[in-house]
């Protein structure tokens, strides 16, 4: 897939004194890409378009390079314990994105250029998340007598990141370098993980660095419907597969987000057809000694999202009929439409068969 290319890049002030912001500045400067030094607060203001439609189309074109003042780390269940952002939001242009619910207002690109501070948050959040394990579990780790078990609490005391929640750190990978840097600090910890999900392909600069396999990699897949109506300037499903070969090959522990799972009508015949396609592909070609994984996300939208994107594509497929739906509570205090409960668990139950009868010794992490 071409790799992505701003048309204007702003600078906020405080980025050009880190010398990860001083590099992509000093990359787009003489060049035919805009270049704009200015506080974040006027970045809207100086993105061309009249209307919604526009604003948000230039804004998908505009890179902000910033700094991460974000310290503490949000929980990100089911997916880790907790998750950071090296950027936020990605060249790719999904309708049902999640991100319209908590980005909507601001949908152009960050790459945040403060990595060693980022890597510092961590490691202190890490050894405080460590030492409350001890804590808490000191009175029932010990052996007969009394003595903590150390080898129990250092299996306790593993701490996950997901670094994808707030954008695809891949799609900017290219002007950034952060993931490469982040996949190599990781592999330095023994009580911290890396999790990475990404529709994106440049994965080659990651091929060959120390990452210990504490880093794990899943490849968001779909049908050919879904990717092919809704999930525009991303990569195909076949060039996807490619990308889980390649990693798994250097290395990564590998597995696969399906998401969203959407019903529509001939649904079961195309997520029958994806399964069988990836057993075939990819089957005989997962490297990895670890299990692949499998993560199932059944479509959901907030009244928010929705909004937005009837605003922004308003030709969209998307079913957002709330008659269709049921309400649930989300984390973040918004509730969200989800499929009524028998539809959820239909879902549920064939997406698993469909896993188990083509990938035997896969791992489904979760449904939500």
């Amino acid at each position: 897939m071409k790799l992505f290319r701003p048309e204007r890049v702003f600078f906020e002030p405080s980025a050009l004194k880190y010398p990860l912001g001083r590099q992509i500045f000093d990359r787009f400067k003489n060049t035919d890409v805009e270049v704009v030094e200015t506080p974040i607060q006027n970045v809207l203001k100086k993105i061309p378009g009249d209307t919604e439609r526009e604003k948000f189309a230039r804004a998908k074109k505009s890179l902000v390079v910033s700094v991460n003042k974000k310290n503490k780390f949000d929980i990100c269940k089911p997916s880790a314990d907790y998750e950071f952002s090296l950027v936020s939001n990605c060249p790719g242009v999904c309708e049902y994105c999640y991100l319209q619910t908590t980005q909507a207002y601001k949908p152009y690109l960050r790459v945040f250029v403060n990595i060693e501070e980022i890597f510092e948050n961590i490691e202190e959040h890490i050894r405080q998340n460590s030492q409350n394990s001890i804590a808490n579990e000191s009175n029932i780790l010990t052996d007969t007598e009394g003595n903590i078990n150390t080898n129990s609490l250092q299996t306790q005391r593993i701490t996950t990141f997901e670094v994808a929640s707030l954008g695809d750190p891949l799609s900017l990978e290219h002007i950034s370098g952060s993931l490469a840097r982040t996949i190599e600090f990781f592999g330095t910890l023994d009580n911290g993980r890396l999790r990475v999900v990404t529709k994106f392909d440049n994965v080659d600069t990651l091929l060959s660095i120390e990452h210990n396999c504490h880093t794990h990699f899943r490849v968001s897949l779909n049908s050919k419907y879904v990717i092919n109506s809704f999930e525009h300037n991303t990569t195909s499903l076949e060039e996807r597969i490619n990308t889980a070969s390649k990693l798994s090959n250097a290395g990564y522990p590998i597995g696969f987000i399906i998401a969203p799972i959407i019903i529509y009508e001939g649904w079961k015949s195309e997520y029958t057809e994806l399964f069988s396609s990836l057993r075939k592909q990819i089957g005989s070609k997962i490297a990895s000694s670890k299990p692949i994984t499998f993560e199932l996300i059944q479509h959901r939208f907030t009244a928010t999202a929705k909004e937005f994107i009837l605003q922004r594509y308003p030709n969209t497929k998307l079913d957002l009929n709330e008659e269709n739906r049921q309400l649930k509570w989300g984390k973040f205090g918004r509730f969200k439409y989800v499929y009524p409960k028998d539809k959820a668990n239909e879902i549920k139950a064939f997406i698993t068969e469909l896993i188990k009868s083509n990938f035997p010794s896969s791992i489904i992490e979760y449904f939500t």
